[in-house]
């Protein structure tokens, strides 16, 4: 890298700094706000998670019929 004379980058690079932060910080945030809500998701990502009693989308337990 070349020193400027008066120690500050352009303003393109300054600008392009600010918008990659941005673009990670509201990509973090999407992916945070995504996890919490369950019900954006159509099926349970996993299997466990579809094992789970008394959640919504879960199989029927028909081992105990008698």
């Amino acid at each position: 890298m070349h020193p400027d004379n008066d120690g500050k980058k352009p303003l393109f690079e300054q600008l392009r700094g600010l918008l990659l932060l941005f673009g990670f910080g509201l990509c973090t945030l999407t992916f945070l706000v995504a996890i919490d809500r369950a019900e954006w998701s159509k099926q349970p990502s996993t299997v466990a998670a579809a094992a789970m009693p008394g959640e919504p989308g879960a199989p029927a337990d028909n081992s105990r019929a008698s």
